[in-house]
């Protein structure tokens, strides 16, 4: 049942076992794998042949190296980290391979978690900071409204009030998922999306379409219906402001995806099932000089964007246990939620 792909060989690289998750890799059955040379699976097989001479002759007791497996047409092969272990039976060695892209993965999705606790910490202080010297500002403007004649001098302390009006509603706006309780009830995710739906078409009325790619199997589960809502909403208001252009010419593209995915790994844990689901737009994608900062608060691809939106939408998403992530190429942007399914 391990996602890893793994192999026993013996001395000479013959197969002795392989489970399932290997099968699935190379396209073939158990019964065809046991016995084949393993080191010809991989596009260089001298590298196992190497690394079994040496296990034979107790050079080593773990060894890792990278290598590519050899899949079934018209697959490219797979980039893998192999490790190479000695077992307590002499004469047999176990081989581990870890896909290289799921541990990039792994290790994106660790970054991700410990960049938004960080940020928590952050905008808590940060927000707690700036509130009492705000309202010291804006009370002392006040005062000064009432005590000064001069219509000119009202005018800059009006400025002074409105603009600290202004940060007082941004601090608001950063402390907002802290404040609010978890309200927890059953959620049916496409629900969700309609209400997300409907809320873009009320803004973009022409030249859009949001197109609906539901599997409508997944099941209810537990969560705060409003803070999901504002999570999705917040990834498909950035994709409709970023598909202007498309929208004026009238074929951009909103896909709303739910899907279920099985035996998937995230936030350290592993889930038997999880809710898929992925907003993908036709838009330019997202800047290259801010892709791996675009949940950082205060960043923003627009002049006129506060930079808040994917920062609430991932504390929200992460306050079901789950995980926001973004995979972005000139003409495709996929933002995809993976929540926890009972």
């Amino acid at each position: 049942m391990l996602a890893t792909l793994v192999a026993v060989v013996g001395g000479d690289g013959a197969v002795l076992f392989a489970n399932s998750a290997l099968e699935d890799a190379l396209g073939s059955s158990r019964r065809a794998i046991l016995g084949s040379d393993f080191s010809r699976s991989f596009t260089e097989p001298q590298l196992l042949r190497h690394a079994l001479q040496g296990a034979r002759s107790n050079e080593f007791a773990a060894l890792r190296y990278d290598a590519r497996l050899v899949r079934p047409a018209p697959a490219e092969p797979l980039p893998v980290h192999v490790v190479v272990a000695q077992t307590d039976r002499p004469g047999e060695f176990v081989v581990e391979l870890l896909p290289l892209e799921a541990q990039a993965r792994q290790d994106r999705e660790e970054r991700l978690l410990d960049q938004a606790q960080a940020n928590k910490e952050l905008i808590r202080n940060l927000a707690h900071e700036i509130k009492n010297p705000l309202g010291g500002i804006r009370g002392a403007a006040q005062l000064l409204e009432m005590e000064v004649e001069s219509r000119d001098l009202k005018e800059y302390t009006r400025v002074i009030i409105h603009e600290a009006d202004r940060l007082q509603t941004l601090v608001d706006r950063l402390l907002a998922p802290h404040r609010k309780p978890h309200v927890v009830g059953d959620v049916n995710i496409h629900e969700v999306c309609e209400r997300v739906r409907s809320l873009v078409l009320a803004e973009f009325p022409k030249g859009l379409a949001v197109v609906r790619d539901y599997d409508t199997s997944i099941p209810e589960f537990r969560g705060d219906r409003e803070q999901l809502i504002q999570a999705v909403l917040n990834i498909a208001h950035n994709a409709c402001q970023a598909l202007a252009e498309r929208i004026a010419a009238g074929d951009a593209q909103l896909v709303l995806r739910t899907r279920v995915a099985r035996q998937v790994t995230f936030g350290k844990q592993r889930y038997r099932l999880a809710l898929e689901l992925h907003v993908i737009d036709n838009g330019p994608g997202v800047p290259e000089s801010i892709r791996d900062r675009i949940f950082f608060p205060l960043v923003s691809g627009r002049e006129d964007g506060s930079g808040l939106g994917l920062t609430l939408a991932q504390t929200f998403v992460q306050q079901h246990h789950g995980l926001i992530e973004c995979d972005s190429v000139p003409g495709r942007t996929d933002f995809r939620i993976l929540i926890p399914l009972p």
